[in-house]
């Protein structure tokens, strides 16, 4: 079981759903960088449950760092930071041990980790463990805002209610929504999304969504081609994540249906002589390498696939068909709270990507400029 993502600054992932806590151990981070605790537990509000549309589990995420950390900034030792589990309800999974959950990673894991994998809660393939990402990539969060890099998501469309698109330079959108705890950038679509998430849980269902995420600050010349390009690495990232079934950067799956001298993004000088483009369509990214505009990438979310509704699936002791109703406590979507992981996420991915260009101590270093 492989759980440790990046090159340079790492990240790795312990714990399930239902033991003791879940947590994430940051390595190869510099000395000297924030550790605000209130900020973390900013962080980790956006992504609890918090509104009537979410799961009724209710956890106080009350995060511990253990190492790494001394008087508030980094030791660039190993960062190790814990959030306990605390509402606990697993008899809720001990008579559906053998009931594999459609669309859920048990059937998968009871066949590579024979048996052996903790199937309460999802175990180590819960969304659960991603508070512990959440906690982790706040203060890689907070370092790149420190050097004018912030990223931002709000929710694209949820069900059949869709927002307005980020603007060409989504900062002021990005502040503007920061903090939100349903991040729209149309305050009229909120309403309506909820409406869209309330009918499908009182049907017993659950419904998915598209989050849009920008990265805005950030230099031209980041990432390398091929393998190791920031599309290949932001993706391998995100599509860490349980719920998320698709991404697209810039216009994405548009493209196809536009011409060339359409999509191209064209050149042209701006203020201070910084190469900008008219368009944005690329996402900000050409040949793998960012470009100097705000990075733009779309994830397909899925519905959440802990439903109430009778589903079919097969008993692996019986090796007969079965019926499986799901009791317990679960989100009807997913959709708000996957926006600030997936910001934890890109953030990983963007402090790798600076510690191999500029060095370790860049985010660190107070001279340091992009």
């Amino acid at each position: 079981m492989k759980n440790t993502f990046g090159q340079n600054v790492t990240i790795t992932l312990f714990g399930e759903s239902h033991g003791a806590a879940v947590g994430a151990v940051l390595d190869g981070i510099a000395a000297g960088l924030p550790a605000d605790e209130t900020f973390i537990a900013q962080r980790l509000t956006l992504r609890r449950p918090q509104l009537a549309s979410d799961t009724a589990r209710k956890e106080k995420d009350d995060f511990r760092i253990l190492s790494g950390v001394k008087d508030g900034f980094t030791t660039g030792a190993p960062l190790t930071v814990i959030v306990p589990n605390e509402d606990i309800r697993s008899g809720d999974y001990e008579q559906i041990r053998n009931l594999p959950r459609p669309s859920h990673a048990d059937y998968a894991a009871r066949i590579k980790y024979g048996g052996y994998e903790d199937y309460r809660g999802g175990g180590h393939f819960s969304g659960r463990v991603t508070a512990a990402l959440v906690a982790a990539g706040a203060i890689l969060l907070q370092a790149l805002e420190n050097k004018g890099v912030i990223i931002g998501s709000h929710i694209l469309s949820c069900g059949n209610v869709s927002d307005e698109r980020y603007s060409l330079d989504p900062t002021s959108e990005i502040k503007n929504t920061k903090g939100k705890p349903f991040p729209v950038l149309n305050d009229n679509k909120q309403e309506e999304m909820l409406a869209e998430i309330a009918e499908a849980a009182k049907n017993n269902d659950s419904i998915g969504g598209t989050v849009e995420t920008a990265i805005c600050g950030l230099p031209a010349g980041l990432g390398e081609p091929w393998f190791d390009s920031i599309e290949s690495m932001l993706s391998h990232a995100v599509f860490s994540l349980g719920g998320v079934k698709g991404i697209e950067f810039g216009a994405g799956f548009s493209l196809p249906r536009m011409r060339g001298s359409e999509a191209n993004d064209e050149f042209y000088v701006g203020e201070d002589k910084k190469i900008l483009t008219r368009t944005n369509n690329s996402g900000g990214i050409n040949g793998g390498i960012s470009n100097g505009m705000p990075i733009v990438f779309t994830c397909a979310v899925k519905p959440t696939a802990s439903v109430a509704k009778p589903q079919h699936t097969v008993n692996l002791c019986t090796e007969e068909n079965a019926e499986l109703t799901l009791k317990g406590r679960h989100d009807p979507a997913i959709v708000r709270r996957i926006c600030p992981v997936i910001e934890s996420a890109a953030a990983i991915v963007l402090c790798d990507f600076i510690s191999a260009r500029y060095g370790t101590n860049a985010l660190a270093d107070k001279n340091f400029r992009f």
